[in-house]
Order: structure tokens, then C-alpha cells, then sequence
């Protein structure tokens, strides 16, 4: 029997891994959209779609719940390094993958890959490589006007918050509160994500301060929604409390799907330590990408 797919999970974070060597699934938006959605699909994430072998080197390919591409993701990297060990790829570590973020370098830390280090590169505060509109800056406490509007003329809300804006291969928003939660989150999260601040959209963490070397936050995942926890949001909310002058290099992140470990180092690096799981694997069923797409997929594209 052909294995369609596999499914992992990150500290609840899960994505289906579709490789494209063992199976001809077409990954159009919309079969990507079924297969992601909870109620008529599989359910996850995202979609890992690879491994590509080119130029010497591993690539893959990150696939958002609303089709759309994504440049990085830290979770969505281990987990497919786990697959990549699990299907045979790869016997030894350390070695590097290439997503369209850019590459990584992954190390392996125990002998079933459970759990993984990634080095993910380099962030930027810079506004014209996250990117963020206006004059070329640093976007670091910097004052942003919410409104949350029922319609183009009821304001329902607004609200002063200041924010800090990085790319780590992904863009990035952390906002600094004293109370975070999965509501203000689900609230505020959109509303930022689809700014017109952000040309590209945006990924957003509600972060809040514990100690020096531990830190929370909630998460609105660009393309996905409200995400339990994610590597690259952890390296950009530590990579902000860092700069910021509240946090040492060593953070323990804190995400209500468990916490995940990050180090700063000098040359500027980041380097993400965090588990896997392996959730299962089978076949797709016909009817799942025959079927018409109902409306709730289309809703808030």
C-alpha cells in the first residue's frame, strides 16, 4: 500500500509531510486548503512538501492552510528533518536544508531524532528586508494605532500598542504586554497580520516577560491562524527581549504547547532547541480532493 502522507506534530504545532518521491498528490491551493482544514480534510498547520534534491543540497517546500507559501518555519524544519531520518534521507547529523527563507543547519540530538537543533540564521529589525512600509528603520517600539472595525464605519475598538518588527527569513510582529492570552490573541491577530503596514502580511506574538532567561507567548500564525506554538515566532520574540535589553542570550519560550529553547549567539545566529512527534501516516481517500470546496474555506481568503 502507497503512504500518502505522514503527519508529526512540534509541541502541538502539526503539519502533514507529502513527499513527493512516494506519492503524485496535486497541491494545488485548493487541495492544499482540504487537506489542512479540520473538519474536511486531515487537519494540520501546514504542509512539508519535499524532499527536493538540487545543487547539493536538501530543499523543501512550507505550505500555509490557506495555500499560500511560506518562507520559514522552525517547527515545520524539525519536524521534517524527523521525517527525513524516519524515511532514511539522512543517517547523520549535522546537515543543511534549504527552505525559501533560506538555509539552516540541523543537528540532531539524541538517536530518534526527537529532539532537534536548528541553527536559523540571522534576524533583521531592518524594515526594508521584513519588510514593513515607510522610510527604511529599525522597528522597535514603535507606535501602532489598532482599530478593529465591524464595517467601514463602526470603530469597535482601538487601541495604542507599540511593536517590533523583525525578519528571521519570516516577518515577524512582537508586541510586548503585561497580559497575553489566546483571545487577545485570536482578536488582535488578524486585524495586525493584514495591516497595511505589511506588504507581505505578518506573523504576530503577544510576548510577556517572566525573568532574564524566560519569556511567554501567544501566537497568530500568518496563513494558519492561531498557532499553540511555533519555532521561528520563539525566535523572534527572544530575539526581541534580547535586543531590548530583557533577556539574556540563554530563553526558554514559553507557548501553551510546551517551551522551546533559545540561544543568541555572539556572531548574531539563532539557535532553536525543541521536540517532535510522530503522529502517524496513511492514504488519502479519494472523495478528500474530488470534492467541491465549501464556502468555509474560501471565507477569509
Amino acid at each position: 500500500m502507497n503512504i500518502d502522507f505522514y503527519k508529526y506534530h512540534a509541541l502541538g504545532n502539526d503539519y502533514i509531510v507529502i513527499d513527493p518521491n512516494k506519492t503524485n498528490l496535486n497541491l494545488s491551493e485548493k487541495n492544499i486548503r482540504l487537506l489542512c482544514h479540520r473538519n474536511f480534510g486531515i487537519g494540520s498547520d501546514g504542509i512539508l512538501y519535499g524532499p527536493f534534491f538540487r545543487d547539493n543540497a536538501i530543499h523543501l517546500r512550507i505550505l500555509n492552510p490557506d495555500g499560500r507559501e511560506a518562507e520559514k518555519s522552525g517547527n515545520g524544519i524539525r519536524i521534517f528533518a524527523r521525517y527525513l531520518f524516519d524515511a532514511g534521507y539522512i543517517t547523520s547529523s549535522p546537515f543543511d536544508l534549504v527552505t525559501a527563507g533560506g538555509k539552516v543547519g540541523v543537528e540532531l540530538l539524541d538517536t530518534n531524532a526527537g529532539l532537534i537543533r536548528v541553527d536559523m540564521g540571522k534576524i533583521t529589525f531592518s524594515s526594508s528586508e521584513i519588510p514593513v512600509a515607510g522610510p527604511v528603520r529599525e522597528v522597535l517600539n514603535e507606535k501602532f494605532l489598532i482599530r478593529e472595525i465591524r464595517n467601514e464605519e463602526l470603530i469597535i475598538h482601538e487601541q495604542q500598542l507599540k511593536i517590533n518588527c523583525l525578519s528571521i527569513g519570516n516577518p515577524h510582529c512582537v508586541i510586548l504586554l503585561d497580559e497575553i492570552s489566546r483571545e487577545l490573541a485570536e482578536r488582535l491577530g488578524p486585524v495586525i497580520e493584514n495591516n497595511k503596514l505589511f506588504p507581505n502580511r505578518i506573523n504576530v506574538q503577544l510576548m510577556k516577560i517572566i525573568d532574564r532567561n524566560n519569556i511567554r507567548i501567544e501566537i497568530w500564525e500568518r496563513g494558519a491562524g492561531y498557532t499553540l506554538a511555533s519555532g521561528s515566532s520563539s525566535c523572534a520574540a527572544a530575539s526581541v527581549a534580547y535586543k531590548l535589553g530583557l533577556a539574556d542570550e540563554n530563553i526558554n519560550v514559553h507557548m501553551p504547547g510546551g517551551t522551546i529553547a533559545i540561544k543568541i549567539a555572539p556572531d548574531g545566529h539563532v539557535y532553536m532547541t525543541g521536540s517532535v512527534t510522530a503522529v502517524g501516516k496513511g492514504c488519502i481517500g479519494e472523495d478528500l480532493l474530488a470534492q467541491q470546496e465549501p464556502e468555509v474555506l474560501l471565507q477569509h481568503l
